[in-house]
């Protein structure tokens, strides 16, 4: 099957699982992963058919399935049918799975990211991260907030420090505000790209200046 036709099959796949989540996890995410993972690896040198055809199938397969957004145990192997069905090559559906499953930062706290895997993983990694961050960042962590009726910000609940993945999941009694300290400001040091680390700087500033814009505003002080 021509890599076209299973790229136009994999964004169709996306519209239609994805199509009830919130605006912070929909498809236009994954659209903006998608295109900024591919020009990552340009600027990364990696030009080969191969690598762009697993950063692009990782990158638009890499959300569905989220926990987050589980509706059914069985979407769990939606991905996994999808490459068989579409005859992906056994050492690519190998290397786009390992992406998905391990790309997520609770999986980085659990110490279950191989920082030596192969450099598609780092690519795909650094995209969505970047889109988690910055302007961008900061619109659909209150997006997600909101959608799960949380807590804007409460002086008296302060971020979790040393957080392991367990503690990560359980995020009833936290607020929106809290999220930036307990994983959007720590992403900028954990990019494995030099093309990563060089957008994640900007971005990361960015939502510097608006926190302590928020925090003045907040107090009364702005």
């Amino acid at each position: 099957m021509a890599r076209k036709e299973t790229v136009r099959n994999a964004e169709e796949l996306v519209e239609r699982i994805m199509k009830g989540n919130d605006a912070s996890h929909d498809a236009a995410h994954v659209w903006r992963v998608r295109d900024l993972a591919l020009t990552l690896a340009r600027e990364e040198g990696l030009f080969s058919s191969e690598s762009m055809e697993i950063i692009e199938l990782a990158a638009l397969l890499h959300d569905i399935g989220d926990y987050k957004y589980l509706r059914d145990p069985s979407e769990e192997r939606i991905v996994e049918n999808f490459l068989e069905q579409e005859c992906i090559e056994e050492h690519k559906k190998i290397k786009i799975l390992c992406i998905i499953k391990q790309m997520g930062f609770k999986d980085e706290l659990a110490g279950l990211v191989n920082l030596e895997l192969f450099p598609e993983f780092g690519i795909v990694q650094d995209a969505d991260r970047l889109d988690a961050i910055g302007a961008v960042g900061i619109a659909r962590c209150f997006t997600f907030g909101g959608s799960r009726s949380r807590v804007l910000h409460d002086p008296a609940i302060q971020p979790r420090s040393d957080l392991c993945k367990e503690q990560y999941m359980k995020k009833d009694e936290q607020t929106t505000l809290n999220h930036f300290h307990e994983k959007l400001l720590k992403l900028k040091d954990l990019m494995k790209t030099k093309a990563g680390q060089k957008r994640a700087e900007r971005r990361h500033k960015f939502m510097e200046e608006f926190l302590n814009e928020f925090y003045e505003e907040w107090d009364g002080r702005a």
